[in-house]
């Protein structure tokens, strides 16, 4: 399929956090103060950039990631939109999600970022436990994260809310009741990720300490099995390793991403991908808006993409769907031949662990727990002959 006819993606960076995470290894940063107006100004510069580069594309989808982009005033989100839609043509349908904390200062921003034009929101409740939520760190207790969804909900016809489990010492039982209640309120989408330990992260110091123990694999394993079984069972499936759907609420922006299409990346650290061109911006806040200010643009990294390397992304990002990878996309990006070991996928068919329709290639709902195990097997630099 010819990129320059399928929906672009964009991506706006916000950075700025009122406290880091401790298993956040994410480029956020806390300032006391931020310039606002340098701020828009410079987003707007980016983003103007950003959009010569791929004139001419229809815009499926707008995602405001951070950092916490419900920090950014809503007269900044509605002035990023108004651009965007002016540069690139907007699908009838865009998506136009912005990532949200659940506190009242954020909740009570809800309305003015409806009105901007954001249609669908993605808030970060993390848990439905206090003492989780205070092992995790996190500014909000339960009453208030709860307060926040139900106010999304009222000024957004889609919402997601986030959920992290595999906490220490968190039981199978534990999870299946807090994860019955998250699937109580009816939303239309779920992230539901397992704790990991990210180098660099206050987390990290502790485990490396023997201070923070998380389950074991076992453990954890049930702990995922039990998450793919009820929200399956309420209508929730997974699409995605960690992203749970009722039928057509799926991430389209996420979607871009997983099945390797072309997106572009403003603010801070953001990534994009222009047909055969991997971006990056300069990550640290202040580097990015000097950037800015010298060059009209924040872009530290443009590396062309080998046909090889394209083919192996898209391979390693289309396996994580439940639709799986479609297998003349990747051989299109290859030019050829796609990096797979084809006697690999044969073992693992056997097994029951993925497999091949058409021209599909898929992790079954078997292979979903050992992924990571699975990908290096079929994905490789020496493809053999089929």
């Amino acid at each position: 399929m010819n990129s320059d006819k399928t929906p672009l993606a964009l991506y706006v960076h916000w950075p700025f956090c009122v406290s880091k995470c401790p298993y956040c290894d994410f480029n956020s940063h806390v300032r006391d103060v931020v310039d606002q107006q340098a701020w828009r100004d410079a987003l707007l510069a980016d983003l103007a950039h950003e959009a010569g580069m791929l004139p001419g594309r229809t815009l499926g989808s707008i995602f405001f990631g951070g950092g916490t982009p419900s920090l950014m005033p809503p007269a900044t989100v509605a002035a990023i939109l108004d651009a965007a839609q002016t540069h690139w043509s907007p699908a009838p349908d865009i998506e136009i999600t912005l990532e949200a904390n659940p506190s009242s200062v954020e909740a009570a921003r809800f309305a003015d970022l409806a009105a901007a034009g954001v249609n669908r929101i993605s808030l970060g409740l993390q848990s439905l436990d206090d003492t989780a939520l205070r092992f995790l760190d996190r500014a909000h207790g339960v009453d208030e994260g709860l307060a926040a969804l139900a106010t999304a909900q009222r000024h957004f016809e889609r919402v997601s809310f986030d959920l992290i489990y595999a906490l220490p010492g968190q039981s199978l039982a534990a999870w299946e009741a807090e994860l019955a209640r998250a699937l109580s309120f009816g939303t239309e989408h779920l992230s539901l990720y397992q704790l990991t330990i990210e180098p660099g992260t206050r987390f990290a110091t502790e485990a490396a300490q023997g201070r923070l123990i998380i389950p074991d694999g076992d453990t954890a394993a049930d702990l995922f099995e039990a998450t793919r079984a009820m929200t399956g069972a309420a209508g929730l499936p997974a699409y995605e390793t960690s992203n749970h759907a009722r039928l057509g609420a799926e991430s389209r922006h996420n979607l871009t991403y997983w099945r390797y299409r072309d997106y572009a990346g403003i603010g801070p650290g953001a990534h994009g991908r222009r047909r055969a061109m991997a971006t990056q911006r300069h990550k640290k806040p202040e580097n990015w808006l000097s950037a800015v200010a010298r060059n009209g643009h924040g872009t530290q990294i443009e590396d062309p993409l080998v046909p090889h390397d394209r083919a192996t992304e898209a391979l390693i990002m289309g396996l994580r769907l439940r639709e799986g990878v479609d297998l003349t996309h990747v051989a299109t990006l290859a030019g050829g031949t796609a990096p797979i070991a084809w006697d690999a996928v044969t073992r693992l068919a056997a097994q029951g662990l993925i497999a091949h329709d058409a021209d599909r290639l898929r992790i079954t709902e078997a292979g979903a727990l050992l992924l990571d195990a699975i990908l290096p097997l079929v994905v490789t630099d020496e493809p053999s002959r089929r």
